[in-house]
């Protein structure tokens, strides 16, 4: 489970160095694709196969999987991170995130999510008065 915040820098070359606790699960590979928000999610390979394994069980003929899956695959990249835990964020990616240069990285359960420092900080700002509110309808019966 990842979990944390991180902030880590984007290098010259468009790396990130992925944070120490999370190499290990990552090591194996990762696959680094758009998320909601504006954000990138980074996947171990496996958890990236299972969740494609569920978008192929969606009928062909619902407009929003089909939808939803052309843009998650379309913009997918696998790598395997190297011996510093680096991973290259490609150009595409990076502009679709607005990744200049300080990123926040966020453990998300299952996934890893790279924001811009500015966009995270607006979204927390954004969305933060509303967490208690939000609980409710996600956690029935709350914590």
């Amino acid at each position: 489970m990842f979990l944390g915040t991180h902030t880590p820098r984007l290098d010259d070359k468009g790396r990130l160095i992925l944070p120490a606790r999370f190499r290990d699960e990552l090591a194996g590979g990762v696959v680094i694709t758009k998320g909601q928000e504006r954000c990138l999610y980074v996947f171990p390979t496996p958890e990236f196969q299972r969740i494609a394994g569920q978008l192929a069980e969606a009928p062909m003929t619902h407009k929003a999987a089909r939808a939803y899956s052309r843009v998650f695959f379309a913009s997918a990249h696998d790598e395997i991170p190297d011996k510093q835990g680096r991973v290259t964020i490609p150009g595409h990616l990076r502009e679709y995130a607005g990744l200049e240069r300080d990123l926040v990285v966020i453990g998300a359960s299952t996934r890893v999510e790279v924001w811009d420092k500015q966009a995270w900080d607006a979204y927390l700002e954004a969305n933060e008065d509303e967490f208690a509110d939000i609980e409710e309808g996600v956690l029935p019966g709350g914590l």
